[in-house]
């Protein structure tokens, strides 16, 4: 077992390459075995075993940065930098955290997993070390797993090229994000791996693939570089004709690299490319490691790494969706089950589907996300009118606006935690111009194993100060599909926000569901407390209310439904009580329960003592990963926190 002998990354550096090959299967069970027990990413771990083990044996971390972009592929990473034991808490409440974490380890730099981030992480690292203050050596960019469909990282890409930064860019291409990637730089080699496997590759496609090949390695080759130097220089000083003949054999060369290697786009940037490289070859990566080292003390250099998401676990290589991207609990021998949409993601996959049909105006839209939004259905009805733009979403929020400028009816669905990085277009591209746009966020509020960067607790904060935007948080799935059918019309005098948590779906009778921008009393008290619920807190608000109610305290509970606009009724009603209590799995500071308290304590009347508004949210600090429930509960929004600072209050 080889395995058992890694405790940090120098223990690589003596294995012989069989020994490798012996340690690479090692981990890679390793890996299922423990994502099977905890859930977690599997699919991008699979694929990233042998070039972690290749950037850990030809660099020294952590005197060298190696950075790694989409996080969730840093955990063969976290194995051999002597985390291996810890694996047991993966994900779980103080445990061992599923993206790279700098409070676990030196060798961890970026926390928050949000992708196409990395490049500029680097760039600023290579100042740092260009201008004395850090002692890094290299720095290594992991960028990969979609991340290059993201806008951010072209601008980074752009800055170094620019700059001349020695920065080593990995671009591990497994052609996809969690879905296939949206991109043209995968698109061709998808292509023709699908022609190969049907054998339809043409012989002048497989001179091109193999001349490519030994292109990449004549590139790679220093040697080679130092010469053409020397020749590049030999031509500039010829006597007249010395500019005109420099430039005629760049343009051969470039005409060379355009026919061979198709993303040369790179060099266009400034960024010297070399690839692609076998991703599980690691007698291939590690010499083109090296040779990248000593190139990029001429700038930034791209290597391109070709790996495959879910290799060598049968269940990832086989699931067409996302090669077992991520999982949950499973049995390792037969792989966990096919990932469906539930709870209120299914809600929202039904009610989109059946306003499609109604009205052939709606599209979808999302951002390398179709499966986990629910939006797969749509995908196979409507594949003409559904659009998944990459890990794009401000191109997908402003695409929207161009559509709806257009005449459509878009639904723009993504996660929470991930609208954010489109604040500024969903502003000034949408809200700014009132177009129709309907945003689905999933994965609103506490989320849980994925930790402090994904927990979607600033959307109604952020989107509530939005001038014309509606903000509506449904209780239950079938507030969902009422409240989808009603935004769609609400639209036609702007934007409109829907958001819902992960996970389960309170299913109610239709009597139990509000329409437009009303509130719905769901409990009558008597005039002493009235308990406003945002969302899935409506559960947790009635269970207190049941709980007080036995006790011989009745409440009023209102679900408040539209949190942007608030219902005037509810907000009269909720006057007349004593003490009101507001709750909200959403940042509590600038929230939806401080704005109703605003509200009530501004337009009281002056004679009037009451209410008294207490606030119930989420704190202004970075919620660590463990399961939703046992946060909320922490944080006293739970049916249990919710009785008790009622209780509190009736007895002050």
């Amino acid at each position: 077992m080889q395995l058992s002998s890694i405790r940090s990354p120098e223990d690589l550096k003596t294995l012989s390459y069989p020994e490798l090959a012996e340690l690479a299967g090692e981990i890679r069970d390793f890996v299922v075995q423990a994502v099977s027990e905890t859930g977690g990413h599997l699919g991008s771990n699979l694929g990233a075993v042998e070039l972690t083990l290749a950037l850990h044996r030809v660099f020294e971390s952590p005197k060298d940065a190696i950075l790694w972009d989409t996080g969730h592929q840093a955990y063969v990473h976290k194995i051999v930098t002597g985390r291996q034991d810890d694996f047991v808490t993966l994900r779980q409440g103080g445990g061992l955290s599923g993206y790279p974490n700098r409070e676990e380890s030196q060798h961890d730099w970026i926390e928050n997993s949000h992708a196409s981030t990395v490049l500029s992480y680097a760039y600023g690292l290579a100042i740092a070390r260009d201008t004395g203050v850090d002692p890094r050596r290299h720095i290594v960019a992991v960028i990969g797993d979609g991340s290059m469909t993201g806008g951010m990282a072209y601008e980074a890409l752009n800055n170094l090229g620019h700059s001349k930064r020695r920065v080593i860019v990995i671009l591990n291409d497994n052609g996809r994000s969690y879905a296939p990637t949206i991109s043209n730089l995968t698109e061709s080699r998808a292509d023709l791996a699908d022609r190969s496997e049907r054998n339809e590759v043409t012989l002048p496609e497989r001179l091109t693939e193999k001349l490519a090949h030994a292109y990449t390695s004549i590139r790679l080759n220093p040697v080679y570089v130092r010469r053409q130097r020397r020749i590049e220089q030999f031509l500039r000083e010829i006597p007249v004709v010395g500019e005109q003949a420099e430039r005629g054999v760049e343009a051969f060369k470039a005409a060379v690299r355009e026919f061979l290697q198709p993303p040369s786009f790179f060099e266009a940037l400034g960024c010297r490319y070399v690839g692609p490289i076998d991703g599980h070859n690691l007698a291939e990566l590690e010499p083109a490691l090296r040779n990248a080292v000593a190139l990029s003390a001429e700038g930034p250099i791209v290597v391109h790494v070709l790996t495959e998401k879910g290799r060598g676990y049968p269940p990832a290589e086989d699931d067409d969706e996302k090669h077992l991207h991520d999982a949950p609990v499973f049995d390792p021998s037969v792989g966990p089950p096919k990932a469906v949409p539930t709870g209120y993601t299914q809600a929202f996959a039904d009610a989109v589907l059946k306003e499609a049909e109604a009205d052939a105006r709606v599209v979808a839209i999302t951002a390398a996300m179709p499966g986990p939004t629910g939006l797969l259905p749509f995908q196979n009805r409507f594949p003409d009118r559904f659009f998944d733009v990459g890990i794009a979403e401000q191109h997908a929020v402003t695409a929207a606006a161009g559509m709806a400028m257009g005449g459509l009816r878009p639904v723009v669905a993504l996660y929470s935690t991930f609208l954010s990085r489109a604040w500024d277009q969903v502003l000034y591209d949408v809200a700014l111009h009132r177009l129709p746009v309907v945003f689905c966020l999933d994965r609103a509020g506490i989320t849980g194993d994925d930790g402090p960067s994904h927990h979607g607790i600033y959307d109604m904060a952020l989107l509530s100060k939005v001038p014309g935007m509606r903000v509506l948080a449904p209780s239950s799935a079938q507030e969902v599909q009422q409240m989808l059918h009603d935004a769609l019309a609400l639209a036609d005098d702007g934007p409109v926000m829907i958001r819902y948590p992960k996970g389960a779906a309170r299913q109610v009778t239709e009597h139990e569901v509000g329409t437009g921008l009303r509130a719905r009393r769901s409990r009558s008290g008597d005039d002493s407390v009235c308990i406003l619920a945002v969302g899935k807190m409506l559960a947790a608000a009635e269970r207190a209310a049941d709980t007080l109610a036995a006790e011989g305290a009745p409440v009023t509970v209102w679900d408040v439904r539209s949190c942007a606009p608030l219902d005037q009724s509810m907000l009269d009603d909720a006057a007349r009580h004593r003490i009101v209590v507001t709750v909200e799995d959403g940042i509590r500071e600038g929230g939806i329960g401080m704005i109703i308290a605003d509200l009530l304590v501004s337009h009281r009347s002056p004679e009037l003592a009451r209410p008294y508004v207490e606030v119930l949210g989420v704190p202004n600090v970075f919620i660590p990963q463990a399961k939703p429930d046992t946060i909320l509960r922490r944080l006293g929004l739970d049916a249990d926190g919710i009785a008790a600072t009622v209780r509190r209050l009736l007895d002050a």
